[in-house]
């Protein structure tokens, strides 16, 4: 990652403020095949091989659902050139639809999220690295805020109650054209799911409202997080 340290930068500030990557730590880390998650990835493999002064292991994995089709082979390749330790698990998603509902993404990244929460109890991996980036956590604030009435997005670092598992976003300061640029410079850019029961008009309905909001500038997009950060609780209702 040597060649485009940008992003690596920003991942690398997002652990440090966050504490994200402690001595014994067993991270898993979940493969879309996606950029954001094959960023992810590459940056866990060159992490492991520095002098960070801590030890921890981590592996990949992907849910394989009964209906998406599989992770390209030169993503796959990609993962036994960096010496990524990787698997695939499968889940019948759809099997799982309550009758009269109708699939769409957030029943499948929910169903997703539950097997690598899954894998990881029974498996000893005391954290989950997902490939969310800042323009997600900002188009989540924004859902949350028109649809429920809360101020509520997905956190850089989450523990469950649930599960012992804890949840890390070291994307969270990446912009997704950061990334974008850092997949195409390493040759993994295109990928996405193209399965047929996409339906996320609630997200694509937010990334409009962002670019409306920020016009696309990554620093009013940064002031939107830092803002979550930076809570004046006198001047609120």
């Amino acid at each position: 990652m040597s060649a485009h340290p940008k992003l690596t930068s920003l991942i690398d500030k997002a652990v440090f403020d966050y504490n994200m990557i402690e001595d014994g730590d067993r991270i898993l880390i979940g493969a879309s095949g996606g950029k954001d998650s094959t960023a992810l990835i590459e940056y866990f493999a060159d992490r492991a091989k520095r002098s960070c002064g801590c030890n921890f292991t981590f592996m990949a994995l992907t849910i394989q659902s009964d209906f998406a089709p599989p992770l390209p082979e030169n993503i796959v390749s990609l993962f036994r050139e960096w010496n990524v330790p990787y698997e695939v698990v499968h889940a019948d998603i759809l099997a799982r639809l309550k009758p009269g509902r109708k699939m769409n993404c957030w029943w499948c990244s929910t169903q997703r999220r539950t097997e690598l929460l899954n894998y990881a109890v029974a498996n000893g991996y005391n954290k989950l690295a997902l490939g969310h980036h800042m323009d997600d956590i900002l188009e989540t604030l924004l859902m949350n805020m028109l649809n429920k009435g809360e101020l509520s997005t997905m956190p850089p670092k989450l523990s469950y109650d649930k599960y012992p598992v804890t949840i890390l976003r070291p994307l969270c300061y990446a912009g997704v054209e950061t990334i974008i640029d850092h997949a195409k410079a390493h040759g993994y850019y295109g990928w996405t799911c193209t399965c047929s029961y996409q339906d996320n008009s609630g997200r694509r309905e937010a990334r409009t409202l962002l670019h409306q909001l920020t016009g696309g500038s990554k620093s009013k997009k940064e002031h939107i997080f830092t803002a979550l950060k930076n809570i004046r609780g006198r001047y609120l209702p």
